[in-house]
Formats: C-alpha cells, sequence, structure tokens
C-alpha cells in the first residue's frame, strides 16, 4: 500500500506523483517530503509534512510549474528555509547563461511562499557531460566542510539521452554560494540492468545516507527506469574528491 500518494483533492497531483526527497527538520519535529506532482499543467513542486510516514499533511504546490528536482535544507539560514529546485522552459535564465534547465535556490520564512529566486548551478555549453540540462539528485547532505550536493547531468547523443552524476560543495552558512563543483562526472550507467531497460542509460538517485558509524554514504537510485539499486561510498573520499576541484566564480545573481 502506497505510503504517500497523489489525492484528488490536489488537482496538480491529477497524474501522479514521484521522486521525493525527504529531509529530517529537527525544528518542526517533521520529515519534509518535497515530490513532482504532475497534471494537464506540466510538472510541478509539492511539499508534505510527517512524524510518522503514516500521515502526512500535504502543503500543495509551492512552485509554479514547470518545476521539478526539488528539496529542503534541514535548517534556516537567516531565519529562512532554502529550497533546490530546477524550473525548466524558455522564460527561465538569465543573461549570463541564456535559457536552460539550471538549478535554482529559493527562500522561504513560512515553507509556503518562495522568493529571491537564483540560478545556483547552471548547465554548461558545449561537449560536457552536463551541458544539456542539470537537476539535484539526493537532498543536501551537511558536512564539516559545507553541503555536498549531489546532481544529475543530461547529455543528449545520437542514441538519446545520457544521464550521470556530479558533485558540488556549498557553503556551509550560505548555501548560494558554491565553493566547488566537479569538471568530471563521478557515476553513470555502466551495468546491464542501467544501460538497458524502460528508460536506457539513465542512473537517477533521489536520496542518500549517511553511516556515521563507518562513514559510508548510501546512495538509492533508479537505473533505466526499470530498478531500484543501492551504491555505497566513502563519504572522506567524496568530500577529498570535490575539494581538488577548480573554486567556482560567483553566477551573477538574478534580481
Amino acid at each position: 500500500w502506497p505510503t504517500l500518494e497523489a489525492s484528488p483533492d490536489y488537482p496538480e497531483e491529477a497524474w501522479g506523483i514521484e521522486d521525493p526527497r525527504i529531509t529530517r527538520i529537527d525544528e518542526l519535529n517533521r520529515w519534509a517530503v518535497v515530490y513532482t506532482s504532475f497534471s494537464r499543467s506540466g510538472p510541478t513542486v509539492s511539499l508534505a509534512l510527517t512524524r510518522d510516514f503514516v500521515s502526512f499533511e500535504k502543503m500543495g504546490s509551492i512552485m509554479p510549474p514547470e518545476d521539478k528536482d526539488a528539496a529542503l535544507f534541514p535548517r534556516k539560514f537567516k531565519n529562512r528555509w532554502m529550497l533546490i529546485h530546477r524550473p525548466i522552459g524558455p522564460h527561465f535564465g538569465n543573461m549570463q547563461l541564456g535559457p536552460g534547465a539550471h538549478i535554482w535556490i529559493s527562500c522561504s520564512e513560512d515553507l509556503k511562499y518562495w522568493g529571491d529566486h537564483s540560478i545556483l548551478i547552471n548547465a554548461r555549453n558545449g561537449g560536457w557531460w552536463d551541458a544539456n540540462k542539470v537537476g539535484l539528485c539526493a537532498q543536501p547532505l551537511e558536512t564539516p566542510d559545507g553541503w555536498l550536493i549531489l546532481y544529475h547531468g543530461v547529455r543528449r547523443t545520437a542514441a538519446g539521452s545520457l544521464y550521470r552524476l556530479g558533485l558540488a560543495l556549498l557553503d556551509r552558512e550560505n548555501p548560494m554560494r558554491v565553493l566547488r563543483r566537479s569538471d568530471e562526472w563521478i557515476f553513470g550507467p555502466e551495468e546491464r540492468y542501467e544501460r538497458e531497460g524502460d528508460v536506457p542509460d539513465v542512473v537517477f538517485p533521489c536520496g542518500w545516507v549517511l553511516d556515521k558509524a563507518n562513514g559510508k554514504v548510501r546512495m538509492y537510485y533508479g537505473a533505466a527506469d526499470s530498478c531500484i539499486c543501492l551504491a555505497t561510498a566513502s563519504l572522506n573520499d567524496l568530500l577529498e574528491y570535490i575539494k581538488s576541484c577548480p573554486e567556482q566564480p560567483p553566477l551573477t545573481r538574478e534580481k
């Protein structure tokens, strides 16, 4: 039986819900589930809160369509919540980067109404592995060095789209500041079950968990939209790698 399912009381969920990212919010004593709702209007970001994963308080859509790939940070920054998300469409972008499917960050005092929107991680141009569009994968992971971000990049080829994963590191007290970003992808479809399926050549995580006892990160991901998989890595190895990547110049902020 589904833990969380689409409801007829929420028209934005008429065609279903998917891709939940779960964050523990200690201040509220709740778990925040940020997910994508689908309807005739297109995908949009929705939010639900729960204490026990039995009953949910749905807050409805918190971003206009089309938008997806969203997750909350677990605590406030200067009395504001922050949300990472990925709006799509020709009306998003800026003069520096042009239109495109970039990763954005937004702020809110009440989790319902969001503003101060700005691009956080841009989709690169040219032959990069993340040239066409980028989107958040798992929820932000707090570390002593900053917020570790796992994101996917899409490369369009003659055989179809290829989804692979990279890392970024955000400032611990100001997540709007990107400290580092990986030039190379760190995880991609290699196994047969990742390369063959309903949507070939896709690895797509929506969550990861840090085992503090052994320092291992467990990443849960969908493979080729056909099965659910698990991969593990050392947090120290991930941090050592991302700290070796180039420092990032600030993007021009939208006003």
